[in-house]
Formats: structure tokens, C-alpha cells, sequence
């Protein structure tokens, strides 16, 4: 017969253990993680309201996947795990990136908030959190809560931020817990 890990919870808190599983320390970073890739798309959406440039940049989100199928091993992930787990990245960012687009479009004007260079700024950002993101979801696929839905979709619950945020980190997390 097996025990569920909520089960014993009470247990473990009467008898004054309180550090957290390993396996939700490790979904906490990677939900982090991915919420601070989250935080640049409004920088990236002013570029491309600046520029004029589409929201979808085809070329460039193919670059990506397959620069994370290639480091993904040196971090222990299979490649077409990074791959999967990186589309739902550019997917959840361009989510936020239309919801702001199209706010802007219906006032008329962005903000007037200081502009950051995509090219030269932005991108080495999502770049070093890339390196960041494939070393945690290595960590997270070491330590994956059972059952790992039900512990997500909590995680994702207890966060602090807004309705479209919270649909923006769903998105991103969308095959977190896919069978690898």
C-alpha cells in the first residue's frame, strides 16, 4: 500500500519538521525562473512596438530551440525535453507580449518607460536565463513531485500575481509534468 506524501504532511508538522521537500524547492526555483523570463516580455514587446516588428519572429524562436536541444545535455536534459519545455517559454512570452500589444493599440500609446535594446540587451538576458532554466529543469526532472500536476498547478495557485500572469506561468509550464 502506498502513502501519499500529503498524508503524512500533518505528521511531519506535529513532529516539527518544517524543511521543505526537495522536490518543491526545486519546482519553486524553476517557477521563478521562468516568471523572471516572464518579466522581460514587456521590454520585448516595446522593442517591437517601437520597431514595428511582429510578435512572432519564426527565425529567431527556431534559433533558440535548437541552441537548447544542443546545450541541453551538458545539463542532463534531453534534448527534445528542452525543446518542448522551451516552446512553452516563447509561447507564455508572446502571450504576455500581444496582451500588452494590444492594450497599447486600444489606448493608442505604450508606456513611457525607458527602452531596453532587444539585439544588444534583451536577448543575452534570455540567454543566460536559458542556462539557468535547463540547469533547474534538470534539477526539477531529479526531485518531480508526485503527483506532479496536482503540485504544480498548487504552486502555480499560491503565487502572488495576476489573473493574465498566472495564465501566462500556465502556459509556460504547460508539459512541465509530461511523461519523459
Amino acid at each position: 500500500m502506498r502513502i501519499s506524501p500529503l498524508a503524512l504532511l500533518p505528521l511531519v508538522l506535529a513532529q516539527g519538521c518544517t524543511s521543505t521537500p526537495p522536490a518543491t524547492n526545486a519546482l519553486q526555483r524553476l517557477l521563478d525562473t521562468v516568471e523572471q523570463r516572464l518579466d522581460i516580455a514587456e521590454a520585448v514587446a516595446l522593442s517591437k512596438w517601437d520597431s514595428g516588428q511582429p510578435v512572432q519572429a519564426t527565425e529567431r524562436e527556431q534559433q533558440v530551440i535548437a541552441n537548447v536541444r544542443t546545450q541541453a545535455p551538458r545539463f542532463g536534459v534531453d534534448g527534445q525535453r528542452a525543446a518542448v519545455f522551451f516552446t512553452d517559454q516563447i509561447e507564455a512570452n508572446k502571450l504576455l507580449q500581444y496582451s500588452a500589444l494590444s492594450l497599447w493599440h486600444a489606448t493608442g500609446s505604450a508606456p513611457q518607460t525607458p527602452r531596453v535594446d532587444l539585439a544588444k540587451q534583451l536577448r543575452p538576458q534570455l540567454d543566460r536565463l536559458q542556462r539557468t532554466l535547463l540547469s533547474e529543469l534538470a534539477a526539477f526532472d531529479h526531485s518531480r513531485p508526485v503527483p506532479c500536476q496536482p503540485a504544480l498547478a498548487q504552486a502555480i495557485e499560491q503565487r502572488e500575481t495576476s489573473p493574465q500572469r498566472a495564465l501566462a506561468l500556465i502556459r509556460a509550464t504547460a508539459h512541465l509534468c509530461a511523461a519523459q
